[in-house]
């Protein structure tokens, strides 16, 4: 098994870099909703942004526009958009980060144990079959099905003796994922021109068409998976030394191992089933975060919360303005930023640590 790459950090410097992380963060978070609510087809001054924002919670300012297009614009069309963006990046960021606690391993994400390949089928199923039983949510609602059901595939199947081993779970994760891609290329292969396009458009990710009732359902289950991670981050750094010695300090290794499974699969099929697959969050934020604050998983929790929110935020903002009149696949921008990042974490470790063996 292969052990993480940490960039380390004075403790003494810990608690300060961390709190100037957070507001970073935060005033970045800030700047890019703004700006991004401004900036479309119908463009408003970020006065303009900030005063519909004030009226809309009852607080009356000067900077509010005229007219009343203004504020549908923002708070039907941009809004619920921006806010399902920043709760599938978060929701990425942090599966990430439970991901390479409780493997280990610096490579693993939310796609070892099945999880996207299992949404993907299960979308391509509903596409393919043309299935309307729950509408416009008849996909979103099989993709996050497909998603648990892989996860408790690969979970099952591993598990021996009331344990589950490392090893087991990646190589039985390796097998879902081929059983899943072989039975998407099917189902692309027997459906039509037409459902081959919504399939491949719907597995580069999109928030186009985003609406408060897709956050309704997707708010909640962010907010418990994160929430869950905050309360096992304590645990998971002890498991960081190793199972034995976390045994040995208490820890109920098993219970957790189950837990960081379940916490993965509903943060990850809650992000997909409106938004589709979008790669390299959950693998790149952690990253960048463990190496600016340090391994303690808490503020590590928290600051790639933030982090995946502030990139999908950015991936976002560039999918709607890159192109006029065109929107970009969000999947393939985070992808565009994450393999040059992969290859450059790669040739860092490689020359200051001889590689991750």
């Amino acid at each position: 098994m292969t052990s993480e790459v940490v960039t380390r950090v004075p403790a003494a410097h810990r608690v300060s870099r961390y709190a100037a992380m957070i507001v970073a963060l935060s005033l970045g978070l800030i700047v890019v909703v703004v700006v991004s609510l401004g900036l479309g087809q119908y463009a408003l001054s970020p006065a303009d942004v900030v005063g519909v924002l004030l009226q809309s919670v009852g607080i009356p300012s000067a900077w509010a526009p005229d007219a009343t297009a203004a504020a549908g614009v923002i708070l039907d069309i941009r809004l619920p958009r921006i806010v399902l963006g920043l709760l599938v990046g978060a929701a990425l960021a942090v599966s990430g980060v439970l991901m390479q606690a409780i493997f280990g391993n610096p490579l693993a994400d939310a796609a070892v144990v099945g999880v996207s390949s299992g949404a993907a089928l299960g979308a391509a199923a509903s596409l393919t079959f043309g299935l309307s039983v729950l509408g416009l949510w008849t996909t979103p609602a099989f993709a996050f099905v497909g998603g648990l059901a892989a996860v408790f595939a690969v979970y099952g199947i591993s598990r021996s003796g009331g344990r589950t081993e490392v090893v087991t779970l990646l190589l039985t994760g390796i097998a879902v994922n081929a059983i899943a891609g072989a039975g998407l290329a099917f189902l692309a292969f027997a459906g039509t021109t037409s459902t081959r396009e919504q399939i491949v458009f719907w597995q580069l990710g999109s928030l186009n068409g985003a609406l408060w009732q897709n956050i309704a359902l997707v708010a909640p289950l962010v907010m418990v998976g994160v929430l869950a991670a905050l309360f096992v981050a304590g645990r998971l750094d002890l498991f960081a030394l190793g199972e034995r010695t976390a045994r040995h300090l208490g820890v109920r290794v098993e219970l957790l191992r189950v837990t960081v499974i379940v916490m993965v699969a509903l943060l990850v099929c809650a992000a997909v089933a409106f938004a589709g697959i979008i790669g390299f969050v959950g693998l790149v934020v952690p990253h960048l975060m463990r190496m600016a604050i340090g391994p303690a998983h808490l503020p590590l929790v928290v600051t790639s919360a933030l982090g995946g929110a502030l990139l999908i935020a950015i991936a976002d903002l560039v999918a709607r303005t890159a192109v006029p009149l065109a929107d970009l696949p969000i999947g393939m921008i985070t992808a565009l930023v994450g393999g040059p990042f992969f290859l450059w974490l790669l040739v860092r470790a490689r020359r200051q640590a001889g590689g991750w063996g």
